[in-house]
């Protein structure tokens, strides 16, 4: 038999094949037997072995779960498509003499989807949507309170990234202030090496820095005094321009507060 010739029986046993909603297939004594390549009679026969002395076949499908009633019933009701594979499979390969071609064919196709797949695509059969039940009332209150508990576990977390991150900034802060102050040590250092001295000031400069008055008599006396106590310690005189004196000497802040403090006036 050629596997145009089964298609022409799948053709002619359609009508005797059909789905329910859940997508499950069954067929009539009829169309199994054509499939089988078996009389209506002979799976009849085995069928209603199963309330006397099973058969083989009785045996097999009873193994599956089915009970006598079922088999009895299939009768009229249809077999349903997971008994059709297994009785496929008896006519292929366990049923002895009476093993058929056309069993062995039709399992081969159907191995490769499965019988149930095969009745569905057969038929037309398109799962139907699935219609959502509305919730109890206890299933929205249920509901209500996980989606509480998922907000407030957001919330929480997010508290603790905000944590996280207004410690992180501290944290940054404190290292810039401590870098400002091992900055500005190094500022100072650097300048008490580059002037040991103390930075150089004129006298009236001085006084200005240190918010005196000073007149000009007295900021000759002590620019005397300032140049006298640098040639005793060997510090050189710097001079610059001034508009008013011509020349002034720059002194060291060291020697200048010497100059200005109660015991040198």
């Amino acid at each position: 038999m050629s596997a145009i010739e089964i298609a022409e029986i799948i053709e002619q046993i359609s009508q005797e094949i059909e789905v329910d909603s859940n997508g499950h297939g069954k067929a009539s004594i009829k169309a199994t037997a054509r499939l089988a390549g078996v009389s209506d009679m002979a799976i009849i026969k085995a069928l209603e072995s199963a309330n006397l002395e099973p058969s083989k076949l009785a045996q097999m499908l009873m193994r599956q779960g089915f009970n006598a009633a079922n088999l009895t019933e299939w009768r009229t009701l249809g077999i349903p498509d997971i008994a059709i594979a297994i009785i496929l499979d008896y006519y292929a390969h366990e049923a002895g003499r009476y093993c058929t071609k056309q069993a062995r064919l039709v399992c081969r196709a159907f191995n490769t989807i499965g019988v149930r797949a095969w009745i569905q695509d057969l038929t037309g059969w398109v799962k139907p949507p699935t219609v959502q039940q509305p919730q109890s009332p206890i299933e929205i209150i249920l509901q209500n309170a996980q989606n509480l508990v998922a907000i407030a576990q957001q919330l929480f977390e997010q508290d603790c990234r905000q944590r996280e991150l207004e410690q992180a900034i501290l944290a940054q802060q404190n290292l810039n202030q401590q870098l400002q102050y091992r900055l500005k040590a190094v500022e100072v250092e650097q300048d008490r090496v580059n002037t040991p001295c103390g930075h150089k000031y004129s006298v009236v400069g001085f006084a200005n820095l240190q918010g005196l008055e000073i007149s000009v008599k007295e900021a000759g006396t002590k620019g005397r005094k300032a140049s006298a106590l640098c040639r005793k310690q060997g510090i050189e005189i710097e001079r610059i321009h001034d508009p008013r004196f011509g020349k002034v000497g720059l002194y060291p802040e060291s020697v200048l507060i010497e100059v200005f403090s109660t015991g040198q006036n």
